[in-house]
């Protein structure tokens, strides 16, 4: 017998337990990446990520991901990847439901640090 069984990670079920916004959960990692899932609302601050890209999956709600020069529209079932160095904003009228995958240790906040900057590495 396997000391890790094989078991399937239920998205739902993990975003069912998160009862706050802004606040990344990791659920799986591979290699140096992490998968993490999050609520959000609103407005989130300008930043960057000067080593790394970002992906953004929508597994619920509509985003809206801000660039100084434009802006991508997401549904569920889509995902953008923002390249390193782009600073971007996202922004959710009503509550979205993501999945986001970055290298380990990464700020959500990039450089910024603001009441919206997330511990790293909290598992659910």
């Amino acid at each position: 017998m396997s000391a890790h069984p094989y078991r399937a990670i239920n998205l739902t079920d993990k975003l069912s337990r998160i009862h706050d916004q802004w606040q990344p959960r990791v659920v799986a990692e591979m290699n140096d990446y992490q998968f993490k899932v999050v609520k959000i609302e609103g407005d989130f601050i300008w930043h960057d990520h000067a080593d790394t890209d970002e992906t953004f999956i929508v597994l619920e709600g509509d985003l809206r991901i801000d660039f100084r020069d434009g802006a991508v529209r997401l549904a569920a079932g889509e995902m953008f990847v923002v390249p390193k160095g782009k600073e971007h904003k996202p922004y959710a009228e009503k509550e979205v439901k993501l999945l986001l995958i970055e290298p380990r240790g990464v700020k959500n906040t990039g450089s910024e640090t603001s009441e919206r900057t997330a511990a790293n590495d909290v598992w659910i």
